[in-house]
């Protein structure tokens, strides 16, 4: 995958009703690779990787135009891009058409990521413990890249902070110390709240409440971790569960981290 061909990747999830724009492309080009197929000197399908340290890495954005699917595109694309991650452990947010192909090709799943989306409810101030605040990032919060990828289980540093620069970001400290951060910016139809960590449902909650808030009346989406019961509690405030995807793994699933937790991804495409 080349810049040039970013215009008719646009295209391309578009015709899936997908709904990233050029720049959301252009942030997934920049941090990651990819590779297209093509017929006739036309683009006809994409997938992408990004790495994450020496050990992980994740595959999104794999799209085959309609009338080239069932000819087994996406699997070479799929094979092609797995082959160039060998050695590595590979996670996935698998779609319920794309779930068997990933199964066959060895991908086991892990977790479940619910796509909540709505125009922000008008949210009450958060119920904070003694203690606590929410307040904006600053410059000297230089260790909440090592808190994301502790909550991650992988090194996700390189991923904050080149998201950070896209985003508004908010941190939640207890006792004057940063222990959750969540981060908002531009993607699709609206804003996105990607990605929330924190070390409890409280303080996940405390952190959308914040952002929700602040812009109630828009549109806004989160991408939520089941079984953190963050899911549910969006339920609640009326941002619907509009889709469901399952996270896997090809190799060995990231280790969870007891003190931070992560409640929201910063995208389906890299997790």
């Amino acid at each position: 995958m080349t810049l040039a061909d970013l215009p008719r990747a646009v295209e391309l999830s578009t015709e899936q009703s997908w709904p990233h724009r050029h720049e959301d492309w252009d942030l997934f080009f920049e941090m990651g690779e990819g590779i297209v197929a093509e017929c006739d000197g036309q683009v006809i399908g994409t997938v992408m990787a990004w790495r994450y340290g020496s050990e992980y890495a994740s595959i999104g954005m794999m799209i085959v135009t309609p009338e080239k699917q069932r000819e087994g595109i996406g699997r070479q694309l799929l094979e092609a891009m797995m082959a160039r991650l060998e050695g590595v452990n590979i996670l996935v947010h698998a779609t319920a058409e794309s779930l068997p192909l990933y199964t066959r090709l060895g991908f086991n799943p892990i977790a479940e990521v619910r796509q909540h989306q709505g125009l922000a409810p008008t949210m009450p101030l958060a119920a904070l413990r003694p203690g606590e605040r929410v307040r904006p990032m600053g410059a000297t919060d230089v260790e909440l890249s090592k808190l994301y990828s502790q909550a991650s289980g992988m090194d996700r540093e390189a991923v904050f902070e080149r998201v950070a620069r896209e985003s508004q970001s908010i941190v939640l400290s207890r006792e004057h110390e940063p222990v959750g951060v969540a981060l908002m910016r531009r993607f699709g139809r609206g804003r996105v709240l990607a990605p929330i960590v924190a070390p409890d449902l409280g303080g996940a909650q405390a952190l959308a409440t914040h952002w929700l808030g602040a812009k109630a009346g828009k549109f806004c989406r989160a991408d939520a971790v089941a079984g953190t019961g963050f899911p549910e509690w969006l339920e609640d405030i009326g941002l619907q569960c509009t889709g469901t995807v399952t996270l896997m793994v090809h190799g060995k699933a990231p280790p969870v981290c007891e003190t931070a937790r992560l409640f929201a991804v910063a995208s389906q495409a890299f997790g």
